[in-house]
């Protein structure tokens, strides 16, 4: 009988083991899917952020478009003027 408990005993400690290693994984997994979930929402979030600067920038490329047309109409850039002290 003593043979059969000393080969039990380290299929119960395997057990254990794995069981132990099982929830270790299922632990990092889940910390996993919640982190992955996370950068999910950001990322979404960072999106929306990037399309309203496109907007942003398109609008500012077409008033500066704009200005630089009346700019040209009037004869000289603001550059290229003398300042009034010479």
């Amino acid at each position: 009988m003593r043979a059969g408990k000393c080969w039990l005993a380290p299929a119960r400690h395997r057990s254990r083991n794995m069981h132990s290693e099982l929830e270790t994984l299922q632990t990092h997994i889940a910390f996993q899917e919640h982190t992955i979930s996370e950068l999910n929402e950001a990322l979404v979030s960072q999106q929306r952020q990037l399309d309203v600067f496109r907007v942003e920038l398109r609008l500012l490329r077409e008033k500066l478009n704009e200005l630089e047309a009346q700019n040209d109409y009037k004869g000289s850039a603001p550059a290229d003027e003398i300042p009034p002290h010479y």
